[in-house]
């Protein structure tokens, strides 16, 4: 059982890094911690900055990540999102261990939800099952709404 964020984020990306080989993909992971990057995967030839991510239960029926960097420099705070320096999320929900593939484009700044049930149907709410990850990366005209 990993106890610290820094092993459940290690735990989060060889999961995602496993789903990917098995599927056949090749996968790259970036040299040193400095890219916005955990891996690069090969798409038949179209490469993707993929960033791994690991959700958390808000409330029930809804999880939850960031979509944005939190880094300290010279003793300051900064925050940026992943818009322009990855092409996609992957994020695990350690609670079932369940995939879901976010292309950066739907994603929000700053943190977004992923629901399972909602007490109403609202063209707003983010619904977990269309964005599941069985290992086939999605062609962004899949989704339900494209």
């Amino acid at each position: 059982m990993c106890s610290n964020s820094k092993a459940i984020g290690d735990t989060t990306e060889s999961k995602i890094l496993h789903t990917l080989i098995s599927n056949g993909y090749s996968v790259s992971i970036p040299f040193g911690d400095n890219d916005k990057y955990d891996l690069i995967v090969d798409d038949d030839g179209r490469l993707l900055r993929i960033q791994c991510k690991t959700a958390w239960e808000t409330k029930t029926g809804t999880i939850r990540f960031n979509t944005h960097s939190q880094t300290t420099r010279d003793g300051e705070y900064h925050e940026s999102t992943y818009h322009d320096a990855v092409d996609a999320f992957v994020v695990r929900y350690p609670e079932t261990d369940d995939l879901y593939w976010v292309d950066v484009a739907e994603a929000t700044d700053q943190k977004m939800e992923l629901r399972f049930s909602a007490e109403i149907d609202h063209p707003a709410i983010n619904w977990a099952s269309d964005y599941e990850f069985d290992g086939t990366i999605p062609s962004i005209s899949s989704r339900p709404d494209s």
